[in-house]
């Protein structure tokens, strides 16, 4: 089988290969894309999507389909990171370790417990616990918010600035990632838990579908906005607009879910039950 695939790798390979020879140079300034498509989009975008950013109206319209099939790339990734990684069986070890939050003594109790100790006395901690640092820590929970603000801003913004569902969509999954980082896993997985993230992952890549399958619906081609015109009560520019924007959001929803998704298994082994 192995012997198969390297065949398969190598013909598919040298093929790819092969087909490069036939592409325009790069930086030509005479290939059909400097000549035909380029022009196009420059001159007729803002005329036709209401979108001052050209990359956006670019990525989420002209070349809608592309844009929404490297969106479900990136939810395929997510759920490959997690049937490869997730395990179920428990970490060998003790099964809880607290720390005594006014004396700093440590607890280790070798039988799960039928209750979480409350009230603020013991904390759990990681087998490999260390001190954390109450800097960091909150810093980085007065930073959180205003980070997750901005990913927002930078989704919501992406018509007339640089930006998009990609790049604010990173950002919202590094914020979580952070408070993973400064706080523990535990604590984040308490702000967005494993089976909201997969969700979340999931929904993210079927906004930007059920767009474009409504678009379809209301008789009009897939991921054509301007059938979502009658729908808002706006004419066909704007829908194309507000259609980019929506596809964003989904955009968006899925890169954040499925960076979370990737990270909690990579740092947990699998076991989701505490991080780096």
């Amino acid at each position: 089988m192995k012997l198969i695939s390297l065949a398969l790798v190598v013909l598919l390979g040298g093929l790819f290969m092969a087909a490069t020879a036939d592409f325009p140079d790069w930086g030509d300034p005479a290939s059909p894309a400097s000549l035909h498509v380029s022009p196009r989009y420059i001159e007729k975008s803002m005329e036709e999507t209401s979108v001052p950013n050209i990359v956006t109206s670019v990525l989420a319209d002209y070349r809608g389909y592309d844009t929404m099939f490297e969106t479900a790339v990136v939810f395929t990734a997510g759920v490959a990171c997690f049937l490869l990684l997730r395990r179920r069986d428990p970490r060998p070890g003790p099964k809880r370790i607290y720390r005594h939050q006014a004396t700093g003594v440590i607890v280790e109790m070798r039988e799960e417990p039928a209750k979480e100790p409350s009230g603020g006395v013991f904390v759990r901690i990681d087998d490999d616990w260390v001190p954390h640092d109450l800097i960091i820590m909150n810093v980085c929970r007065l930073l959180i918010p205003f980070i997750q603000l901005f990913g927002l801003y930078v989704i919501a913004h992406g018509h007339h600035s640089p930006g998009g569902g990609f790049q604010g969509g990173v950002i919202l999954g590094a914020s979580i990632i952070l408070l993973a980082l400064s706080w523990d896993l535990r604590t984040a997985m308490a702000r967005l838990g494993e089976t909201a993230t997969g969700l979340m992952s999931a929904v993210g890549v079927f906004i930007y579908a059920g767009v474009g399958a409504l678009c379809l619906a209301l008789g009009s081609n897939f991921l054509d906005y301007r059938a979502l015109g009658p729908l808002m009560f706006v004419d066909p520019v704007h829908a194309r607009s507000l259609g980019i924007f929506f596809v964003e959001l989904g955009v968006g929803l899925a890169v954040m879910a499925t960076m979370v998704l990737i990270y909690k298994n990579l740092a947990s082994e699998g076991l989701m039950d505490q991080g780096l």
